[in-house]
């Protein structure tokens, strides 16, 4: 059974793209995004096949 292990990142409004695709360079998937606890801040979760 394949095992993942997740991370959960803050997002600046402003940089999005650039910080989801740092991450997705390293191989995660993003999952979800959420509010932040300010209007300028975002949450993302992410996800990506556990090493063995």
């Amino acid at each position: 059974m394949q095992k993942w292990e997740y991370a959960t990142v803050p997002l600046l409004v402003h940089a999005t793209k650039q910080i989801l695709d740092n991450w997705g360079e390293d191989g995660w998937e993003l999952v979800a995004v959420i509010p932040g606890p300010n209007p300028e801040q975002l949450v993302a979760y992410l996800k990506r096949p556990k090493a063995a």
